[in-house]
C-alpha cells in the first residue's frame, strides 16, 4: 500500500489516526504499544478525550487481535495473512469500535473509511467499508458463537477465543488453577479488560495515602505503598515527575516488599536484586533499604536499562553493575537476594496488550534453563541463613513450581519456607509458594517463592 505520511486529511481523525499508527509500529517493528502512544499522543498535542479514545482502541485492538482477526477474515472471505497490513490495521480498529465499544456502526466504519482512503485511495476504502458494514450485522456474541470452538468439544479453546486469548496460554492458566473451568473463565475474562493504574508511593518520600490525596485516587487493598489511580496520565501528577511516586502494579510491589520483610538473623545490610532493570522493584527495594540502614547492589545486563535503574534509584543507597547475573563478580554473602527473573510475561498480559499475540510456547522452554541457573547463582552468593524471594510475573507451572521444585532437588542445602506470610493478601492458597490473579487480587499474575540456605 503506497503510503503518504505527510497528508494532513481534516477528514481523518486524530486519536483514530494515532491508533491506527501505533498498531502499524506494533505490526512492523515489533514495538510496544504502551512505549510508542504515551508519546506519540504528546507529540501530535492530543490530550483529554481524544487522548482517552486512541488508549482505548489501540490496546483494545492489540489485546483483541485473536477475535478481531477471526472476523475479519470471517467477514472477508480470506485469510488475514492477504490482506494488505495497513489495512488490516484499520480493519481491526474498525471491527473493535463494532464489537466491543459504544461507538455507532455507522461512526466506526466512516472514520474507518476516511483512514484508509487517506493513504491508499478509493480502492482499498471500498473493500474496508464492505468488511465492515458485513461485520456490523452482528454483535460480538454472535460472532463468537458462529466462529469459536464448541464448547462441548473443546471448553478451554472455546473461553480462549471469547476472551481473546491464543489456546495454549488458556491451557496454561486452566492447568495453573488446578483445572477449574470457573476459575479459568474468570482469570481469562479480567485478563481481557483494560487494568486500572497502580501507583507506588516511595517509602521515606510519601506515603499511600498522601500519594492518593494528592492523584485523587484509592490506597490500594494490599501493599502499603499502593495507590489505584481512576484515570488520566500519570505522568501528569507532580509527585510522579518529582520521583515521589511510580507506576507499578500492586503485584509487583508486593514481590519487592517481600524480599524486605523476610526473616533474616543478623541481617548486616548487604541486599542485592540480580535482575533489576528497569528499575521499578529496585527503587522500591532501595527506599526501603535506605530506611533500613541496608545497601542494595542492582545488576542488570543491558546498559540501556542500567540507566534507567541508575535515574530511578538517585540519591538512594544502590550500586548499579552492569553484568550477567549469572557471572557478575560479586562476592559472596549477601543477606537478602531478589531475583525477578526474566519470564514468558504470561502474567502481565492485560498491561501488554500485544504480547499474547508474540509468545510462543518454544519460548517458555529456552527460559525456564535461564531461571534455573539464575536461581542457581543466587544461592551460590547467599550467605547462610540468608533468603532469596524467586519471582515470575507468569503463571506457567515450568517457570514458576517447576523450577522450584528442579532447584530444590539439586540443592539439599537449602529449604522453601512459607512465602505468604510475606505478602499482606487474602486468597493465597495452600502454599509455601504465593501466586496472585488478576481475578482474585487484581494484581498481574505474579509468582513467588522464597529460599533459605
Amino acid at each position: 500500500m503506497k503510503r503518504s505520511p505527510m497528508i494532513r486529511d481534516k477528514s481523518v481523525d486524530p486519536a483514530r489516526a494515532a491508533a491506527r499508527d501505533t498498531l502499524r509500529a506494533v505490526r512492523e517493528r515489533d514495538a510496544y504499544a504502551n512505549l510508542i502512544l504515551p508519546k506519540m499522543l504528546r507529540e501530535r498535542g492530543i490530550t483529554g478525550r481524544d487522548a482517552a479514545l486512541a488508549t482505548e482502541l489501540t490496546y483494545g485492538s492489540a489485546r483483541a487481535q485473536g477475535l478481531l482477526d477471526a472476523v475479519i477474515a470471517s467477514a472477508a472471505d480470506r485469510p488475514v495473512d492477504q490482506i494488505d497490513g495497513g489495512v488490516l490495521d484499520v480493519l481491526r480498529l474498525g471491527v473493535y469500535q463494532l464489537l466491543r465499544t459504544r461507538i455507532g456502526a455507522h461512526a466506526a466504519v466512516s472514520t474507518s473509511v476516511d483512514l484508509i482512503r487517506s493513504e491508499a485511495g478509493m480502492g482499498p476504502a471500498g473493500f474496508v467499508n464492505a468488511v465492515l458494514r458485513k461485520v456490523s450485522q452482528r454483535d460480538e456474541d454472535l460472532w463468537i458463537d458462529d466462529l469459536a470452538p464448541s464448547i462441548a468439544d473443546d471448553l478451554i479453546g472455546n473461553l480462549a477465543f471469547r476472551y481473546a486469548h491464543p489456546r495454549w496460554i488458556a491451557q496454561v492458566f486452566h492447568d495453573a488453577l488446578g483445572g477449574s473451568a470457573g476459575q479459568l473463565q474468570a482469570a481469562l475474562a479480567a485478563d481481557d479488560e483494560r487494568p486500572p493504574v497502580h501507583l507506588v508511593a516511595r517509602p521515606g518520600l510519601i506515603t499511600a495515602e498522601e500519594l492518593a490525596l494528592v492523584s485523587d485516587g484509592e490506597v490500594g487493598h494490599y501493599s502499603p505503598y499502593c495507590v489505584y489511580l481512576p484515570g488520566g496520565d500519570p505522568g501528569d501528577l507532580e509527585a510522579v515527575r518529582d520521583g515521589y511516586a511510580g507506576v507499578q502494579d500492586e503485584g509487583s510491589q508486593l514481590v519487592g516488599r517481600a524480599m524486605t520483610v523476610a526473616e533474616v538473623a543478623d541481617d548486616s545490610g548487604r541486599w542485592l536484586d540480580m535482575c533489576a532493570g528497569p528499575g521499578g522493584k529496585a527503587a522500591l527495594v532501595a527506599a526501603i533499604a535506605d530506611i533500613d540502614g541496608a545497601r542494595l547492589d542492582a545488576v542488570e545486563v543491558s546498559d540501556h536499562r542500567a540507566e534507567l535503574i541508575r535515574k530511578v534509584v538517585r540519591d538512594l543507597p544502590v550500586d548499579v553493575h552492569v553484568a550477567d547475573a549469572r557471572s557478575s563478580g560479586l562476592a559472596p554473602g549477601y543477606d537478602r537476594i531478589l531475583l525477578d527473573a526474566p519470564c514468558s510475561g504470561l502474567g502481565s498480559l492485560r498491561r501488554r496488550p500485544e504480547a499474547r499475540w508474540r509468545r510462543t510456547p518454544d519460548d517458555v522452554a529456552e527460559l525456564v534453563v535461564l531461571q534455573r541457573e539464575l536461581l542457581a547463582e543466587a544461592l551460590r552468593l547467599l550467605r547462610p541463613g540468608g533468603v532469596v524471594v524467586y519471582s515470575t510475573c507468569s503463571p506457567h507451572p515450568a517457570e514458576t513450581t517447576g523450577v522450584i521444585a528442579d532447584i530444590l532437588a539439586a540443592h539439599p542445602e537449602v529449604e522453601q519456607i512459607d512465602a505468604r506470610p510475606l505478602v499482606s493478601a487474602d486468597a493465597l492458597g495452600d502454599g509455601p509458594h504465593v501466586q496472585l490473579w488478576p481475578h482474585i487480587h487484581g494484581t498481574d499474575a505474579m509468582f513467588l517463592a522464597a529460599l533459605r540456605r
